[in-house]
């Protein structure tokens, strides 16, 4: 179970931790950004259990994250329906990861829109063929399955989108299991660079817009999409959907795109 035991030593309270297992999440030199930021939500969460339901983050990927952490959480302000919180983690080096989490009591609706349908949809991840490959980093091979959502043989522009889930039987709630998946797609910008090279987050902002999603079979279509690529950098807009096609995260992310 290396999702319990990653996230075993975040008690809630502030302090030096150990992360077990932390080389089954390990994204080159540091720790794949979902599982980051999972463990700077959990540190939030422990610390102070009474918060209503998450809504929106921003999340800062300063350095390189390993098994040895030092974590914090406190509460910015606490308002009659919004509560803000700040987590941060630390390496032996100073600040690695800091997280600023936004959760929200919901109210009766003054205004209802639903999310525009997802285009060209792919079909039932049943449906579609694997898309585990030797080239997918270790962190995917060892915790998730992926599914072409997107024609091989198609133009897709600057694009990535995969069906999704995770192999592990585990207990995450609904929400802690979008922050741990919502940052598995490459970017899109990598369908467009002139030369291999490395890639790294520099940020990850989004908004839950489901947060009791229970998706069939775990599925989830998870898409990234370069809005804009030059001077090294890339913007990113990251989606995911459920199995029955309803958006539930819609972020944004800088990469630093070398080579």
């Amino acid at each position: 179970m290396t999702i319990a035991s990653l996230l075993e030593p975040i008690t809630g309270q502030p302090g030096p931790a150990t992360l077990s297992h932390a080389d089954k999440w390990m994204q080159g030199r540091t720790l794949y950004g979902g599982a980051s930021a999972l463990i700077a939500y959990t540190a939030a969460i422990r610390a102070f259990p009474d918060l209503p339901p998450l809504r929106a983050a921003q999340i800062g990927f300063v350095a390189p994250l390993g098994e040895s952490i030092e974590v914090s959480a406190e509460i910015v302000r606490e308002g009659r329906n919004v509560t803000q919180v700040r987590s941060e983690l630390r390496n032996e080096k100073g600040l690695a990861l800091t997280a600023f989490w936004l959760f929200a009591a919901g109210r009766e609706a003054n205004a209802e829109r639903s999310a525009d349908p997802v285009e060209n949809w792919p079909g039932a991840p049943k449906d579609c063929p694997s898309a585990m490959a030797q080239q997918w980093p270790s962190f995917v091979a060892n915790n998730f399955e992926l599914r072409f959502a997107q024609d091989k043989d198609g133009e897709h522009g600057a694009v990535i989108r995969r069906w999704a889930r995770l192999t592990e039987e585990h207990d995450l709630d609904p929400v802690s299991k979008l922050v741990l998946m919502g940052d598995v797609m490459p970017p899109g910008a990598m369908r467009i660079m002139q030369r291999r090279g490395p890639i790294s987050s520099i940020n990850w902002s989004f908004n839950v817009l489901d947060t009791d999603t229970l998706s069939p079979d775990g599925w989830y279509l998870a898409e990234n999409a370069s809005q804009h690529a030059d001077a090294g950098y890339s913007s990113e807009r990251l989606r995911m959907w459920d199995a029955k096609g309803r958006q539930v995260l819609d972020g944004l992310q800088c990469v630093a795109v070398f080579g």
